[in-house]
């Protein structure tokens, strides 16, 4: 069970939001878990708990074993099908819509924050709308190929050299989008207030987006069920469940 979120936490953090001039969020695994969609360290339900990241969510495992990588994802490809964003995404895509937010930057490849309504988001670790043939860099959306891929564990291949289709998602050995990462660099450079969600901040170079926003003076605000490496330097740490805290601190943000 989690603590009850204090209300001097709330009107605390609702403070920094409302007098920040340029506040950023970046996301992790735990904001979608709500969702459906399990993230991958958590204890007992996180995916790495019963794969090896490495053998089947690299880049050199999907070249060398795709039948693998696409066994592994089936189950994912289907939750993230079904999943609907949950009032987390809805109260982010809230802060922007009412000027409290200036930018996203997310770790996760399910486009919920979209789906909420959130304009101004970096998708870090890419996403699942598109796949690359790995043989002829043919490009292709994937809406009705991730469907059949989840109802009939087809692997996707290219329709013109029957190469299989890898989704421009990051794996593990691939460098991160330059134009996301560049983009993300610049907001937190000048942001005055970053709100990290969700994440466990154990996967660099994401991990030191926190610590460069404070070394820019910015304040910190952290929303996770576990801590983190740089709680101590947040002004305010939300320990409970995300899809109730900032929904709950969103409220008191626009109560006046």
């Amino acid at each position: 069970m989690t603590a009850d979120i204090s209300s001097i936490d709330i009107r605390r953090a609702a403070d920094l939001i409302r007098s920040a001039k340029n506040t950023i969020a970046l996301t992790g695994a735990g904001i979608s878990t709500p969702s459906g969609i399990p993230d991958f360290r958590s204890a007992g339900s996180g995916l790495w708990e019963r794969y090896d990241p490495m053998e089947v969510a690299s880049i050199l495992a999907f070249r060398y074993n795709p039948e693998r990588f696409y066994e592994w994802m089936r189950p994912m490809a289907d939750l993230m099908l079904k999943a609907e964003p949950n009032p987390a995404h809805v109260a982010l895509a809230q802060l922007e819509e009412t000027g409290h937010l200036n930018g996203l930057i997310t770790q996760n490849i399910d486009g919920l924050h979209q789906r909420a309504g959130s304009k101004q988001v970096v998708e870090i670790h890419g996403h699942f709308r598109q796949a690359t043939c790995i043989s002829c860099y043919r490009s292709y959306p994937t809406e009705h190929m991730l469907i059949d891929f989840a109802e009939s564990g087809r692997i996707p291949r290219c329709e013109e050299c029957q190469g299989i289709l890898k989704p421009d998602a990051v794996l593990f050995g691939e460098q991160l989008p330059a134009d996301a990462v560049r983009t993300a660099k610049q907001w937190i450079r000048n942001c005055d207030l970053f709100l990290a969600l969700g994440s466990s901040l154990e996967v660099v170079p994401v991990a030191y987006f926190p610590m460069e926003a404070l070394n820019s003076g910015a304040d910190l605000l952290i929303f996770n069920n576990t801590p983190t490496y740089v709680d101590e330097r947040a002004s305010v740490v939300f320990r409970q469940d995300v899809a109730e805290s900032l929904p709950q601190l969103v409220t008191e943000v626009l109560s006046e």
